[in-house]
């Protein structure tokens, strides 16, 4: 093996404790929450560059942290137990040094080149997950997800304040909407993954209170979303197209978590979890296309 791909190897290492892809999905809904921010056409593209990057790169640090705390546990679990951490590849000093790096020059873009606001409210969701989260709530309650859900929850919240330097109550609910979502969404990947978490030794709601209690869960949470998903259009937030659009995703969530909640299988479990991330992806973006529909009319 030669030296370059040694470092290559490397980078990808530390990429991968940055979690890649629920990275992405977080800086998507903070971009959804900058570009709703205005009702005059686009934000300034300058601004939205930098919130996206400082966001991005806390968001970077909060994971790494994450996957620091929880070496012991990944090396217990197959789909985490070959991240660095957990393999002892990437050291401890190691991965402090790099999450404060990264977290730290994602502060200071944020705080000189996007506004203060953003940057605290940044720091205060890198502290709720890498902390509060993932150091006190997560192996200690089986509730952990829905009370440590806030800080995943929050990206909306602190696109809006990047371009608006505010958060309204319209940004809140799109943090409520998220909320709402998290736990049918990560209960889901739970109940497959009930074994691993069961060797983990992390108090997850299937392996603590039973299948059936946690498929009822996923089905209350997610008709509390259906409902939640109506605020944009009753604040006059948005218009029909959301309207429609939430509707139609809103019942196949819905018959997504009935499935599971009336014959459970793996299969099932997985069919659901993949199809929330899709959800989410699409009930936002028709958010958006309604706002920039009704600019133009």
């Amino acid at each position: 093996m030669t030296a370059n791909t040694v470092k290559t190897n490397r980078l990808a290492q530390y990429l991968a404790l940055t979690k890649p892809r629920v990275t992405q999905l977080a800086v998507f809904c903070a971009v959804i929450g900058m570009l709703l921010s205005t009702d005059d056409g686009l934000p300034d593209i300058g601004k939205m560059v930098f919130a996206t990057v400082g966001i991005w790169l806390l968001a970077g640090a909060a994971f790494a942290v994450n996957c620091l705390v929880e070496r012991e546990v990944d090396a217990r679990m197959a789909r985490t137990a070959r991240r660095a951490t957990a393999s002892g590849e990437i050291t401890v000093m190691q991965t402090l040094l790099f999450s404060a790096v990264i977290g730290g020059l994602g502060m200071a873009i944020l705080y000189v080149l996007v506004n203060p606001l953003t940057m605290w409210l940044t720091f205060a969701t890198f502290v709720g997950y890498a902390v509060i989260y993932t150091i006190i709530l997560k192996p200690a309650t089986p509730q952990n997800i829905v009370i440590g859900g806030l800080s995943g929850a929050m990206p909306p919240a602190l696109g809006w304040a990047a371009i608006a330097n505010d958060v309204p109550m319209q940004a809140w609910i799109l943090v409520l909407i998220i909320f709402i979502w998290t736990p049918p969404h990560f209960w889901a990947l739970a109940m497959y993954r009930r074994e691993e978490y069961k060797k983990s030794g992390l108090p997850m709601l299937p392996v603590t209170h039973g299948m059936r209690l946690t498929q009822f869960h996923v089905w209350l949470y997610s008709i509390a979303l259906f409902a939640t998903t109506m605020l944009p259009f009753a604040v006059n937030m948005s218009g029909v197209i959301y309207l429609a659009c939430a509707v139609v995703l809103g019942i196949m969530f819905l018959w997504h978590s009935w499935q599971l909640y009336r014959r459970y299988t793996d299969q099932l479990s997985r069919k659901a979890f993949a199809f929330s991330i899709v959800y989410l992806a699409l009930l936002f973006a028709a958010l958006l296309i309604d706002h920039y529909f009704l600019i133009r009319i």
